[in-house]
Protein backbone atom coordinates (compact mmCIF):
# COMPACT_ATOMS: atom_id res chain seq x y z
CA UNK A 1 0.00 0.00 0.00
CA UNK A 2 1.04 3.60 -0.28
CA UNK A 3 0.58 7.03 1.20
CA UNK A 4 0.48 10.21 -0.86
CA UNK A 5 0.19 13.89 0.03
CA UNK A 6 -2.73 15.92 -1.27
CA UNK A 7 -1.23 19.36 -2.01
CA UNK A 8 -4.64 21.01 -2.47
CA UNK A 9 -6.21 19.60 0.69
CA UNK A 10 -2.90 19.67 2.58
CA UNK A 11 -3.47 16.20 3.98
CA UNK A 12 -2.04 12.69 3.77
CA UNK A 13 -4.06 10.20 1.75
CA UNK A 14 -3.89 6.48 2.53
CA UNK A 15 -4.63 4.02 -0.27
CA UNK A 16 -4.16 0.46 0.91
CA UNK A 17 -4.72 -0.94 -2.56
CA UNK A 18 -2.20 1.26 -4.32
CA UNK A 19 1.52 0.79 -4.83
CA UNK A 20 3.17 3.34 -7.08
CA UNK A 21 6.13 5.60 -7.63
CA UNK A 22 4.37 8.62 -6.16
CA UNK A 23 3.94 6.98 -2.74
CA UNK A 24 5.64 8.68 0.20
CA UNK A 25 5.94 5.46 2.17
CA UNK A 26 5.19 1.86 1.36
CA UNK A 27 5.38 -1.54 3.00
CA UNK A 28 8.89 -2.92 2.83
CA UNK A 29 9.59 -5.65 0.35
CA UNK A 30 12.61 -7.90 0.14
CA UNK A 31 14.65 -5.48 2.28
CA UNK A 32 12.27 -5.94 5.17
CA UNK A 33 14.88 -7.65 7.33
CA UNK A 34 18.37 -6.21 7.67
CA UNK A 35 21.28 -6.72 10.01
CA UNK A 36 21.62 -3.68 12.29
CA UNK A 37 22.73 -3.21 15.89
CA UNK A 38 24.12 -6.76 15.71
CA UNK A 39 20.53 -8.05 15.63
CA UNK A 40 17.77 -8.81 13.16
CA UNK A 41 16.05 -5.49 12.49
CA UNK A 42 12.62 -5.47 10.88
CA UNK A 43 10.73 -2.38 9.77
CA UNK A 44 7.21 -2.04 8.44
CA UNK A 45 7.45 0.97 6.13
CA UNK A 46 10.15 2.97 4.42
CA UNK A 47 10.12 6.35 2.71
CA UNK A 48 10.67 6.63 -1.03
CA UNK A 49 14.07 8.07 -1.93
CA UNK A 50 12.58 11.12 -3.67
CA UNK A 51 10.58 12.32 -0.65
CA UNK A 52 11.87 15.65 0.68
CA UNK A 53 12.95 15.83 4.31
CA UNK A 54 10.27 18.37 5.21
CA UNK A 55 7.53 16.03 4.01
CA UNK A 56 9.11 13.10 5.84
CA UNK A 57 9.14 15.11 9.05
CA UNK A 58 5.51 16.15 8.58
CA UNK A 59 4.38 12.57 8.06
CA UNK A 60 6.35 11.29 11.05
CA UNK A 61 4.76 14.00 13.19
CA UNK A 62 1.33 13.05 11.84
CA UNK A 63 1.83 9.37 12.72
CA UNK A 64 3.46 9.87 16.11
CA UNK A 65 1.26 12.61 17.49
CA UNK A 66 -2.21 12.01 16.10
CA UNK A 67 -4.62 13.25 18.79
CA UNK A 68 -7.12 10.41 18.48
CA UNK A 69 -5.16 7.46 17.11
CA UNK A 70 -7.82 4.85 17.83
CA UNK A 71 -10.46 6.97 16.06
CA UNK A 72 -8.34 7.29 12.91
CA UNK A 73 -9.05 4.20 10.76
CA UNK A 74 -6.29 5.05 8.28
CA UNK A 75 -3.60 5.16 10.95
CA UNK A 76 -4.81 2.10 12.83
CA UNK A 77 -4.94 0.11 9.59
CA UNK A 78 -1.48 1.49 8.72
CA UNK A 79 -0.12 0.07 12.00
CA UNK A 80 -2.01 -3.23 11.79
CA UNK A 81 -0.69 -3.99 8.32
CA UNK A 82 2.89 -3.53 9.48
CA UNK A 83 2.40 -5.79 12.51
CA UNK A 84 0.63 -8.40 10.36
CA UNK A 85 3.61 -8.27 8.02
CA UNK A 86 5.96 -8.75 10.98
CA UNK A 87 3.96 -11.69 12.31
CA UNK A 88 4.25 -13.49 8.97
CA UNK A 89 8.02 -13.11 9.20
CA UNK A 90 8.78 -14.03 12.80
CA UNK A 91 5.62 -15.56 14.36
CA UNK A 92 4.85 -13.27 17.30
CA UNK A 93 3.41 -16.23 19.22
CA UNK A 94 7.00 -17.31 19.94
CA UNK A 95 7.94 -14.13 21.85
CA UNK A 96 8.00 -13.83 25.62
CA UNK A 97 8.79 -10.17 26.26
CA UNK A 98 8.18 -6.89 24.43
CA UNK A 99 10.46 -3.96 25.31
CA UNK A 100 9.75 -0.40 24.25
CA UNK A 101 10.92 3.13 25.10
CA UNK A 102 8.77 5.58 26.97
CA UNK A 103 7.26 7.93 24.39
CA UNK A 104 4.73 10.71 24.04
CA UNK A 105 3.67 8.91 20.86
CA UNK A 106 0.70 6.57 21.25
CA UNK A 107 1.91 4.34 18.42
CA UNK A 108 3.99 2.01 20.59
CA UNK A 109 1.09 1.38 22.96
CA UNK A 110 -1.23 0.66 20.05
CA UNK A 111 1.31 -1.70 18.47
CA UNK A 112 1.67 -3.50 21.78
CA UNK A 113 -2.08 -4.01 22.15
CA UNK A 114 -2.29 -5.36 18.62
CA UNK A 115 0.70 -7.67 19.17
CA UNK A 116 -1.16 -9.22 22.11
CA UNK A 117 -3.62 -10.61 19.58
CA UNK A 118 -0.91 -12.87 18.21
CA UNK A 119 1.23 -13.57 21.24
CA UNK A 120 1.03 -15.96 24.15
CA UNK A 121 -1.12 -15.01 27.14
CA UNK A 122 2.13 -14.91 29.15
CA UNK A 123 3.66 -12.19 26.96
CA UNK A 124 5.00 -9.42 29.17
CA UNK A 125 6.01 -5.88 28.33
CA UNK A 126 8.76 -3.72 29.77
CA UNK A 127 9.24 0.01 29.39
CA UNK A 128 12.48 1.96 29.47
CA UNK A 129 12.43 5.64 30.43
CA UNK A 130 14.88 8.51 30.01
CA UNK A 131 17.47 8.78 32.75
CA UNK A 132 18.41 11.99 34.53
CA UNK A 133 21.32 13.78 32.83
CA UNK A 134 23.30 13.49 36.07
CA UNK A 135 23.25 9.69 35.73
CA UNK A 136 24.85 9.60 32.29
CA UNK A 137 28.34 8.13 32.37
CA UNK A 138 31.21 7.42 30.00
CA UNK A 139 32.77 4.01 29.30
CA UNK A 140 36.37 5.14 29.63
CA UNK A 141 37.78 1.58 29.66
CA UNK A 142 36.28 0.79 26.26
CA UNK A 143 37.33 4.17 24.85
CA UNK A 144 40.92 3.76 26.00
CA UNK A 145 41.15 0.25 24.58
CA UNK A 146 39.83 1.29 21.18
CA UNK A 147 41.54 4.68 20.84
CA UNK A 148 44.07 5.72 23.44
CA UNK A 149 45.93 2.40 23.50
CA UNK A 150 46.21 2.28 19.72
CA UNK A 151 49.69 1.62 18.28
CA UNK A 152 51.40 2.56 15.04
CA UNK A 153 52.61 0.06 12.43
CA UNK A 154 56.06 0.06 14.03
CA UNK A 155 54.56 -0.94 17.38
CA UNK A 156 55.04 2.43 19.06
CA UNK A 157 52.12 4.01 20.96
CA UNK A 158 50.08 6.39 18.84
CA UNK A 159 49.60 8.85 21.73
CA UNK A 160 51.92 10.11 24.44
CA UNK A 161 50.85 9.98 28.09
CA UNK A 162 50.41 13.75 28.00
CA UNK A 163 48.05 13.48 25.02
CA UNK A 164 46.07 10.75 26.76
CA UNK A 165 45.68 12.88 29.88
CA UNK A 166 44.51 15.80 27.76
CA UNK A 167 41.80 13.63 26.17
CA UNK A 168 40.70 12.30 29.57
CA UNK A 169 40.39 15.85 30.88
CA UNK A 170 38.35 16.86 27.81
CA UNK A 171 35.97 13.96 28.38
CA UNK A 172 35.60 14.81 32.06
CA UNK A 173 34.79 18.40 31.12
CA UNK A 174 32.28 17.19 28.53
CA UNK A 175 30.52 15.04 31.15
CA UNK A 176 30.34 17.99 33.54
CA UNK A 177 28.54 19.98 30.83
CA UNK A 178 26.22 17.09 30.01
CA UNK A 179 25.19 16.71 33.63
CA UNK A 180 23.95 20.30 33.57
CA UNK A 181 21.78 19.89 30.47
CA UNK A 182 18.31 18.52 29.85
CA UNK A 183 17.90 15.13 28.22
CA UNK A 184 16.73 16.31 24.81
CA UNK A 185 19.60 18.76 24.45
CA UNK A 186 22.02 15.95 25.25
CA UNK A 187 20.51 13.63 22.66
CA UNK A 188 20.87 16.31 19.99
CA UNK A 189 24.40 17.38 20.97
CA UNK A 190 26.02 13.95 21.12
CA UNK A 191 24.04 12.22 18.38
CA UNK A 192 26.86 12.44 15.83
CA UNK A 193 29.75 12.81 18.25
CA UNK A 194 32.58 10.28 18.02
CA UNK A 195 32.12 9.83 21.76
CA UNK A 196 28.48 8.74 21.31
CA UNK A 197 29.12 4.94 21.47
CA UNK A 198 30.73 5.37 24.90
CA UNK A 199 27.95 7.41 26.52
CA UNK A 200 26.12 5.17 28.95
CA UNK A 201 22.85 5.17 30.88
CA UNK A 202 20.68 7.33 28.64
CA UNK A 203 17.78 5.03 29.48
CA UNK A 204 16.75 3.20 32.62
CA UNK A 205 14.11 0.67 33.61
CA UNK A 206 10.76 2.28 34.36
CA UNK A 207 10.37 0.26 37.56
CA UNK A 208 12.40 -2.04 39.78
CA UNK A 209 10.05 -4.84 38.76
CA UNK A 210 11.01 -4.31 35.10
CA UNK A 211 14.70 -4.48 35.98
CA UNK A 212 14.18 -7.72 37.91
CA UNK A 213 12.13 -9.11 35.05
CA UNK A 214 14.94 -8.46 32.57
CA UNK A 215 17.45 -10.10 34.90
CA UNK A 216 15.40 -13.28 35.33
CA UNK A 217 14.27 -13.90 31.74
CA UNK A 218 17.03 -15.96 30.16
CA UNK A 219 17.37 -17.57 26.74
CA UNK A 220 13.94 -16.44 25.64
CA UNK A 221 12.71 -14.42 22.68
CA UNK A 222 12.53 -10.66 23.19
CA UNK A 223 11.00 -8.16 20.76
CA UNK A 224 12.01 -4.49 20.92
CA UNK A 225 9.51 -2.13 19.30
CA UNK A 226 9.67 1.56 18.44
CA UNK A 227 7.48 3.79 16.31
CA UNK A 228 10.01 5.54 14.04
CA UNK A 229 13.72 4.81 13.63
CA UNK A 230 15.91 7.40 11.93
CA UNK A 231 19.38 7.46 13.51
CA UNK A 232 18.91 4.30 15.58
CA UNK A 233 20.17 5.96 18.76
CA UNK A 234 17.13 4.99 20.85
CA UNK A 235 17.31 1.33 19.82
CA UNK A 236 21.02 1.28 20.54
CA UNK A 237 20.37 2.58 24.06
CA UNK A 238 17.68 -0.04 24.66
CA UNK A 239 20.07 -2.81 23.65
CA UNK A 240 22.86 -1.50 25.83
CA UNK A 241 20.51 -1.22 28.82
CA UNK A 242 19.28 -4.79 28.35
CA UNK A 243 22.80 -6.20 27.97
CA UNK A 244 23.80 -4.86 31.39
CA UNK A 245 21.60 -7.48 33.01
CA UNK A 246 21.12 -10.16 30.41
CA UNK A 247 23.03 -11.21 27.29
CA UNK A 248 21.37 -14.58 26.78
CA UNK A 249 18.15 -13.56 25.07
CA UNK A 250 17.38 -13.92 21.40
CA UNK A 251 16.45 -10.33 20.52
CA UNK A 252 14.61 -9.04 17.44
CA UNK A 253 13.90 -5.37 16.73
CA UNK A 254 10.90 -3.85 14.97
CA UNK A 255 10.15 -0.28 13.94
CA UNK A 256 6.95 0.87 12.28
CA UNK A 257 8.92 3.19 9.96
CA UNK A 258 12.62 2.57 9.43
CA UNK A 259 15.58 2.56 7.07
CA UNK A 260 17.52 -0.29 5.50
CA UNK A 261 20.84 1.61 5.77
CA UNK A 262 20.83 1.87 9.56
CA UNK A 263 23.98 -0.20 9.89
CA UNK A 264 26.13 2.84 9.15
CA UNK A 265 24.48 4.83 11.96
CA UNK A 266 24.28 1.94 14.39
CA UNK A 267 28.03 1.46 14.58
Amino acid sequence: MGVTFDEIGQKFVFDFGHDGGDDLVSLTGEGYQVEAFGKCFYYGYEFSDQVESSLRSAFIKYVKFSDQLQDNPDLTEFIKRAVDHLNRKINLYDYDLVVMPESSSKVNQYMLRYIYRFAQPTLRKMELVKALPANISFDMDAFEQQYLEDVLENGRPRYTEAQKDEVRQSIAHMLDLIHQKDYFTIAKDVKKSRFRPYMMQFLKFATKADEELCATIRQQNVLIIDDVTTSGSTLNEILRTLRILNEDNDISIFSLIGRKDLMADAM
